[in-house]
């Protein structure tokens, strides 16, 4: 019997007053405005909470992942078969998230506008279930699917956009059951509470559709009939679980036959020794959610970690709650059985199986599940609840007098209004971060897991005082709270305490990845390597797809020059972790560290191409270019990193760029929006203060350079820039002075102070005081004998005063250290000359015996020194 052959009736409906006949496309225009001006407000709302982790920084999400991938990794993108993985199998979910930025990229309002259209489809839909399946006037089919679309509970599945994954389910949900209605039997739903679907088919075919073989045999039919009666309910029965045992076999092949992982924090109740009290609060948990369909006056995103307190004793005063819904849902079993011919039988079974079945793989009865309440699980079980209210009221007013009636109709729509504005108030909760975790603090203060949320966003924004606050509060409400112990320690400023913290967060938990990378690099910094590295490795060991632990081994290992097991532990890291952005740039630096320019340049490009944000891979790619001499290439990529973000660490590479070749006013413009963000920076002003002299805006230069003196006196570079712009001028003395007063700074820097001691020689050869600035020469080298214009302005000055074969000495050193250069090349042939026109005189002196005295003089040569 199918639900086109079932006899109509007609009970008397109070609600006609208001809507009239309800019937056709108006009534479902009517559900769809309901729909969007509850959720109008949602749309203006961001990537919140989850939506971060499913899809900002979902890998199988991206442009260009894999489509096979979607299939055998996680919500999160973590492989199914992984331990650490959480099982939530959502193919389908992921495949709208990559199908919304494919259409209209990563941006959240297009996200909300889908999930917005998802639920009106979904209302709809119900609506037409209701009409067909459930009750004889399409009025309570319209009353259920608008109370259904205006009800506070979907604000998480619908405001947040990782709750598509519950609408779609629902919206599975309801064309699988319309499926085998019409005695299709297809339909599969992408989420756990899906296949639940199956169970309330084979029901309903049972209590509705075969109602009446059962009928006849509780009126004397005749045992042997049975067959002849039930054969075609049994074969659909087989036929259901046998593809029930499919899906499920696929399910546990995919999930790599391990179920997943939770800690004690996410289900406190599962992990309870005691029976009594397990057994207790899961009861009591199904009164909770029930009371949250029933009154949705405190809403939570998470209700975590102190929120509900465990039921340890029969004694406990919320027992009574429990009691209370076991009676109900007994007294509504009783009816369903008691009237199977009714129609009221109907609309109170399909109630029970919608509100039941799909809670059940959240009750914990199979499986242990990551959750104590989940709003957005209650999404599919509020259709049941719709109908049971619907079905309840219109019975009533059907008892009840002309008066009765209006009061009752007049509560319904009350009850509609106030459903309405909480759902509008509620939405608001979701449209920002610091909204929903400021908004869970207020409602749910002794939830330690609030707090913690508030606090990682409190740290993200820099407000470290009020972080360590919430992170105190959540360890005194809960101190087990490994990550917040751990994360506290981040924000502590005295290494002794920070390392207290992240030894107490691996006290709570052994295997804490994170504290072991923080604790790791916190003795790498003290010098304790040895350690360092054991607590790295063991990072890496239990969060094999922790792609940070990997580059900080790895630059370990490179700090200690043991480059060849640095690459092994950065080869690793990228085959676990393929899609860390971070990973590629730091092992490009590492590349380009240990001289392999290109395939340095390869890993910065997939950096870029796996986050096309990621601004520091286009700096350091820009660097390695420009250190190839390629400054057009170099020039785009910074160009393009100031396209993502302006920032001073893109902009003063730049504006380098612009001062080594020539183009100093494009330097200026680019140095001075750098001072603007940075004002405070005195490395910047002084990079500006060279350019306006490379530019001849000398006395704009020192002035700044002044300005510069004036907040830090003991600035060594502002005084060489200074000796710079006055032996610009010809001012030598005042020049020789500012280097005086840079030498007395007495800077540490060996190779600064080889610098300024060249720069003191050459402004000594400029005055001529050339034994003076043969001092400052070998001074430089002493300190820098890397330094090849010291050897070989010391050899031109011995060139001039005619001890050539020192001259020479002082070349041939400067050319090994610089051997393409022409001077040195032309000095020492000029050198050769002049030696030879030395031999030839001696030889004619030797000829001419009568000769008493030879005088010799040679010609000064043109060029013999090169300038800083």
């Amino acid at each position: 019997m199918t639900a086109h052959s079932r006899e109509k009736l007609s009970p008397p409906l109070c609600f006609s007053v208001l809507f009239g006949p309800g019937r056709g496309v108006f009534c479902y225009a009517v559900l769809v405005l309901v729909c969007v001006l509850c959720y109008s407000n949602s749309i203006r709302g961001e990537f919140v909470h989850d939506d971060v982790w499913a899809i900002l920084n979902n890998p199988d999400v991206r442009p260009g992942s894999s489509l096979r991938n979607i299939f055998f990794n996680d919500f999160w993108g973590k492989r199914m078969a992984d331990n650490t993985s959480h099982k939530s199998y959502r193919p389908l979910c992921i495949l709208t998230f990559k199908l919304n930025i494919a259409l209209a990229g990563m941006t959240a309002l297009h996200f909300h506008v889908v999930n917005v259209c998802l639920h009106c489809a979904v209302s709809s839909l119900l609506m037409y279930v209701c009409e067909r399946c459930v009750f004889d006037d399409s009025r309570l089919a319209f009353l259920s699917s608008l109370l259904f679309a205006v009800h506070p509970i979907h604000t998480e599945a619908v405001s947040g956009i990782v709750g598509r994954a519950d609408v779609l389910a629902c919206m599975l949900f309801l064309l699988a059951f319309l499926s085998y209605i019409r005695s299709v039997g297809e339909g599969y739903s992408g989420k756990e509470t899906g296949i639940t679907v199956f169970g309330v088919c084979v029901l309903y075919d049972g209590l509705v559709l075969s109602h009446k073989p059962l009928t006849l045999l509780l009126m004397g039919g005749r045992a042997r009939d049975l067959p002849k009666l039930f054969g075609p309910f049994a074969r659909r029965s087989c036929v259901v679980s046998l593809y029930v045992a499919v899906i499920m076999s696929f399910r546990i092949w995919v999930m790599g036959g391990s179920m997943p992982l939770f800690s004690e924090q996410d289900n406190p109740a599962s992990f309870c020794p005691h029976l009594l009290t397990r057994f207790l609060t899961y009861l009591y948990l199904l009164a909770f959610n029930a009371g949250l369909l029933l009154a949705p006056i405190t809403l939570c995103y998470d209700w975590q970690v102190g929120s509900i307190p465990l039921v340890e004793s029969l004694w406990d005063v919320r027992n009574i709650a429990t009691l209370l819904l076991g009676v109900v849902m007994i007294c509504l079993c009783l009816y369903c059985l008691t009237n199977l011919q009714g129609s009221q039988k109907r609309e109170v079974l399909v109630g029970l199986l919608f509100l039941v079945f799909p809670f059940i793989p959240a009750s914990n009865l199979f499986f242990r599940v990551g959750f104590v309440v989940a709003e957005r699980i209650l999404y599919m079980p509020s259709m049941g609840y719709c109908i049971l209210v619907v079905q309840g009221m219109n019975r009533l007013c059907s008892l009840v007098g002309r008066w009765g009636s209006t009061a009752l109709t007049v509560s319904m729509l009350l009850l509609l209004l106030l459903f309405s504005w909480k759902t509008v108030q509620q939405n608001e909760v979701w449209l920002s971060r610091e909204a929903l975790f400021r908004s869970g603090i207020q409602t749910l203060p002794h939830n330690a897991k609030v707090h913690y949320n508030y606090a990682n966003f409190l740290k993200d924004q820099g407000r470290n005082a009020e972080a360590i606050h919430h992170y105190k509060t959540a360890l005194r409400l809960y101190p087990q709270h490994a990550s917040a112990m751990n994360n506290l320690g981040t924000l502590t400023h005295h290494a002794e305490e920070a390392e207290e913290h992240y030894r107490r967060a691996l006290e709570i938990n052994p295997q804490h990845n994170r504290a072991l990378f923080n604790l790791g690099n916190l003795l790498k910094s003290q010098g304790k390597e040895e350690e360092a590295e054991q607590l790295l490795r063991d990072s890496i060991l239990f969060g094999r797809h922790f792609a940070d632990a990997y580059s900080s081994l790895a630059s370990l290992f490179a700090e200690q020059k043991r480059f060849a097991e640095a690459n092994d532990i950065y080869l690793q890291g990228i085959e676990n972790c393929p899609d860390s952005s971070d990973l590629h740039n730091n092992y490009g630096v590492f590349l380009v560290d240990t001289g392999d320019s290109e395939r340095a340049a390869v890993h910065y490009q997939n950096a870029v191409r796996l986050k096309p944000t990621h601004y520091v891979a286009m700096v350091n790619l820009g660097r390695l270019l420009r250190s190839s001499t390629e400054n057009k290439e170099a020039e785009s990529w910074y160009k393009r990193a100031l396209q993502v973000v302006r920032k001073v660490e893109i902009l003063t590479p730049l504006g380098a760029l612009y001062y080594n070749t020539g183009r100093y006013e494009e330097a200026l413009q680019v140095y001075r929006e750098a001072a603007a963000l940075q004002p405070d920076s005195a490395n910047i002003w002084l990079a500006l203060a060279q350019v306006l002299a490379m530019a001849g805006r000398t006395k704009e230069a020192e002035k700044m350079t002044f300005g510069i003196l004036s907040k830090n006196a003991g600035c060594i570079e502002c005084h060489r820039l200074l000796s710079a712009i006055y032996s610009k001028r010809g001012n030598h003395n005042e020049a020789l002075q500012a280097l005086e007063k840079a030498l007395q700074l007495t800077p540490s820097d060996e190779a600064v102070l080889a610098e300024l001691h060249f720069s003191k020689g050459n402004q000594l050869r400029e005055m001529n005081l050339l034994d003076h600035a043969f001092q400052s020469y070998r001074l430089a080298v002493e300190l820098n004998p890397d330094q090849s214009q010291a050897w070989m302005n010391m050899g031109g000055i011995q060139h001039m005063k005619g001890d050539y074969p020192s001259a020479r000495l002082y070349y041939q050193q400067a050319l090994q250290l610089s051997p393409g250069s022409k001077l040195l090349k032309e000095n020492l042939a000029k050198l050769d000359r002049l030696e030879r026109r030395r031999v030839s005189r001696y030889t004619s002196i030797l000829r001419t015996i009568r000769a008493k005295r030879s005088r010799f003089s040679e010609p000064s040569p043109t060029c013999f020194f090169t300038q800083a």
